[in-house]
């Protein structure tokens, strides 16, 4: 046994026998090869670009839905704007630049220009300035924008100017109707026939057809206080 164990050491010292270690950590000090390390980078880039692309496909439609939203809050403050307007219609008449008398709710089926003008009351007074709470307003399309103009007296003069407020944008029509009390649809208000009323009232309701690039065609009826008139034949 001490022969053999001698012969062993011996066997060491002049290098015919190496330790088991000594093949483990020859093996990991190789390292990659210029192959392993060429498919990494390619499995690496596979990667990054299906995470890119998914990324990029996220944001387009974040940013879309963002688009989207925007418009729809527009599109509902224009309609809110002109719900509150209408419910607030009184039938109160008044005399243009030029010093004709307009009755109080004038408008036309569809073209361009002002196609909806109104007395509302309501008009807000915070700093208790000596005015009236009357107030004139119409509605149109200019230049494929629709909107609203407003003016601080009702009886106006040659140098009254209106105020301009922009509702919606790439608008491509604007139509209107107008309920009769008597339960008829008009394309223009006042009727013909109402010249020979003494005092012509307001419409029942107003229907608002509104096409919008993207959107397409938006129909939306709006009462006035035209509604709670007795209706008579």
């Amino acid at each position: 046994m001490r022969s053999l164990a001698s012969k062993h050491c011996q066997g060491v010292k002049s290098g015919r026998l190496r330790p088991a270690h000594d093949f483990r950590l020859s093996h990991f000090n190789d390292g990659f090869t210029l192959l392993e390390l060429i498919i990494a980078l390619a499995i690496f880039s596979v990667v990054s670009v299906l995470a890119y692309g998914g990324l990029r496909s996220v944001q387009d439609t974040r940013n879309h839905v963002e688009e989207s939203a925007g418009e729809l809050a527009r599109l509902q403050m224009a309609f809110t704007i002109l719900s509150r307007d209408l419910r607030q219609g009184v039938a109160r008449s008044i005399r243009d630049d030029f010093g004709d008398k307009q009755p109080a709710m004038i408008g036309m089926g569809s073209g361009f220009g002002n196609m909806l003008e109104f007395s509302r009351t309501g008009l807000r007074n915070p700093t208790g300035r000596p005015r009236s709470h009357l107030q004139r307003v119409a509605y149109g399309l200019k230049d494929n924008k629709f909107v609203r103009l407003s003016w601080p007296v009702l009886d106006r003069a040659q140098n009254s100017e209106s105020a301009e407020m922009v509702l919606l944008e790439d608008v491509n029509s604007l139509e209107l109707r107008f309920l009769h009390p008597v339960g008829r649809w008009q394309t223009e208000w006042p009727p013909l026939a109402a010249d020979e009323e003494p005092e012509i009232p307001l419409p029942r309701a107003v229907e608002v057809s509104i096409e919008i690039e993207g959107w397409g065609r938006i129909v939306r009826l709006f009462r006035t206080p035209g509604a709670s008139q007795p209706t008579t034949l």
